[in-house]
């Protein structure tokens, strides 16, 4: 059974997340402050964890970010605020999805199925295959390690993201849309400079010249693609 852990101060909003989930046969679990409900997503192997950006004793984003260091179980951050530059941000810092205060049950609970359902997919597309090596870089899926001309590089959990599925499917193009949607879950147009920030993050760890790039190509008028002149 899938398990949730719910990190809100809000004892309402809480009631209200856990009868809706439990009807999707899922388990919850809870903390109202922001460094026991850090602490419980690091000792915890949850599927899921649903994120308030203001918490006592520790934000949401600084959350997120300490988590994203040794864990990638997937988030959902809640918030009250709507400006663009938050919902970036939550995207930035490795929140999977993003959704803002008021929300209606239904909406959250299809991002819930949605952020599962990807994770899923990725763990089934990915039990065949536990590295892949091209030109020097190789990328162990399994441990989440990457490592170039025998050094290590350390990628975030969206950098590696982006890296395993391009590399999985080499000549394939993904547009930037494609690329949000499948990674991030997001399809709005509006955040595309998302993907875009992350790619070039990317290639400045894993390519020796930005300008022409060995590994992650640019189609022009498409979007990004795994050299597949070089896989193996």
């Amino acid at each position: 059974m899938k398990q949730i852990l719910i990190i809100e101060d809000d004892p309402e909003i809480i009631k209200l997340l856990e009868i809706h989930i439990t009807d999707l046969i899922y388990t919850t679990s809870k903390a109202m402050d922001g460094e026991i409900g850090l602490q419980m997503a690091l000792e915890n192997d949850y599927d899921l964890i649903l994120l308030d950006l203001t918490l006592p004793s520790m934000d949401g984003v600084e959350i997120c970010k300490k988590l994203r260091k040794v864990k990638n179980t997937p988030v959902i951050m809640l918030t009250a605020k709507s400006e663009e530059i938050d919902r970036v941000l939550g995207l930035e810092i490795g929140a999977d999805d993003y959704i803002t205060k008021p929300f209606s049950i239904r909406e959250l609970l299809a991002r819930v199925k949605a952020v599962m359902r990807r994770t899923d997919v990725s763990k089934i597309g990915r039990e065949n295959t536990t590295a892949i090596s091209a030109e020097g870089l190789l990328i162990d899926i399994d441990k989440r390690k990457v490592v170039l001309d025998d050094k290590k590089v350390e990628l975030s959990p969206k950098e590696f993201e982006l890296l395993v599925l391009m590399a999985s499917n080499p000549g394939r193009n993904y547009t930037r849309t494609e690329l949000l949607d499948m990674i991030w879950g997001y399809n709005f147009d509006g955040y595309e400079h998302t993907v875009n920030s992350h790619i070039n993050r990317l290639r400045a760890k894993i390519e020796s010249d930005m300008a022409n790039p060995t590994f992650i190509l640019t189609t022009w008028g498409v979007g990004y693609k795994f050299n597949e002149d070089i896989a193996i």
